[in-house]
């Protein structure tokens, strides 16, 4: 059984298919605390949730008539059962699973799944305050349909995303974006650093969720 807080069906605010319909699936629960975080809420042991077993899942996944299926949290990794619940979906191979994950997870083990999802992986830069979580190790197992996301919010952050891409020779192995702290940095900063360091095979993304509504607005 997973603990599930909220499904629903919107667009991809981030990640490789932003603007492209989603089935969303959240999960409770997350063993990092990052300053920005912006579902805490999720992250409370007192938040309300519903225990659904894999069949369960899939079948609102179905009837949902969308293809495309987000599964965040909180850190879904991090919950019991999800590698047999990401193994049941891989068998259906009209499903495009994406797993947001903040990079403190190993991901070795989901890698032996057979159709695996892709990962949009955070990596935790320093204003985040959780950077010493991160599990290095992802770094090298990372493919093209895979995606490590950078959520920036100072001239800091970037430097040391910089050093990362550079250190584990990212750009060509796997998506990279750079996405704004929202309200703490400005996108023109972040593309200014990009022409700056000539960081050809990044790009900078916003979090178009919460551009259509509002920053804090849940369900989207």
């Amino acid at each position: 059984m997973i603990d599930v807080v909220e499904t629903f069906v919107s667009i991809n605010g981030e990640g490789m298919k932003a603007g492209q319909l989603a089935f969303f699936l959240r999960l409770k629960g997350c063993n990092l605390c990052c300053s920005y975080c912006d579902t805490m809420w999720a992250n409370d042991s007192k938040c309300e949730y519903v225990s659904r077993d894999k069949e369960e899942i899939y079948k609102e996944i179905k009837s949902s008539g969308i293809t495309n299926v987000t599964i965040t949290g909180g850190e879904p990794l991090n919950r019991d059962g999800i590698k047999e619940l990401l193994e049941f979906l891989a068998e259906d191979t009209s499903l495009s699973v994406e797993i947001e994950t903040n990079g403190s997870i190993l991901l070795a083990p989901f890698m032996e799944i057979v159709n695996r999802p892709s990962f949009t992986m955070d990596y935790k830069l320093p204003l985040s305050g959780m950077e010493k979580h991160m599990c290095l190790e992802n770094l090298s197992l990372l493919e093209m349909r895979d995606t490590v996301k950078f959520v920036s919010g100072s001239v800091e952050d970037l430097e040391r995303a910089k050093q990362i891409i550079d250190e584990y020779g990212l750009i060509g192995k796997c998506n990279i974006l750079f996405s704004p702290v929202f309200g703490r940095i400005t996108p023109e900063t972040i593309v200014e650093f990009m022409k700056k360091h000539r960081l050809n095979g990044t790009a900078v993304q916003l979090q178009l969720h919460k551009y259509i509504w509002s920053p804090d607005k849940k369900g989207v």
